[in-house]
């Protein structure tokens, strides 16, 4: 669920050293070298990389909302596979795939690459997918103020696939429905309909 109070976005700057010190210290303790020639720059690719896929621990979702009015618009908007990779906060190993997201506007209607923003701040922090879909489900419903939202995720998790179980191609679907989305069946069947494509 979307909180204000989770002080997000983060002030402070992430710690480059820190985080070059501790990979340093995970290749020592697998076995490897941390100064042979294939190595010796890993640390700092790391923590360039967690500094890009956790951006959005610093990064505000509402600099991405965008309003027009339309007071005669009610229908149902929806808008489909969006690229999505985010890190599971159990492993801290990716996951990957699509958002799907429909709304029926209540006078307002949102600039559709803002959605695409939108998903993209909230996955570029560590993740459950099952939060993942109810923050941006309720971050939607708070700043649209629509009839109803729904949101879908569709994505492959390595933390299966690599390890464990290993169960490769295997993908986890979540929804959030709010509003009217919830509530009505008619809608509900509508929107997963949509959101499925058809299937």
């Amino acid at each position: 669920m979307y909180d204000a109070q989770k002080n997000y976005p983060l002030e402070q700057k992430i710690d480059t050293e820190k985080i070059k010190k501790a990979v340093r210290d995970i290749l020592e303790a697998i076995g490897e070298d941390p100064d042979r020639e294939g190595l010796i720059d890993t640390p700092a690719r790391v923590a360039r990389m967690y500094e890009e896929v956790f951006s959005g621990l610093r990064e505000d979702p509402k600099m991405h909302i965008k309003l027009f009015d339309e007071p005669m618009h009610s229908e149902m908007v929806t808008v489909r596979d969006i690229p999505l990779y985010s890190m599971c906060e159990h492993h801290l190993l990716p996951f990957v795939g699509k958002a799907h997201i429909a709304y029926i506007a209540d006078g307002k209607v949102i600039g559709l690459s803002k959605l695409a923003r939108i998903v993209n701040t909230f996955a570029r922090r560590p993740q459950l997918q099952e939060r993942l879909t109810a923050d941006i489900a309720d971050f939607l419903e708070r700043e649209l103020s629509p009839k109803g939202v729904a949101v879908v995720i569709e994505a492959e998790h390595l933390c299966m696939t690599m390890r464990g179980i290993k169960a490769a191609g295997s993908l986890t679907q979540t929804s959030a429905l709010r509003g009217i989305m919830r509530s009505d069946a008619r809608s509900r069947a509508e929107v997963m309909t949509l959101l499925k494509g058809g299937k």
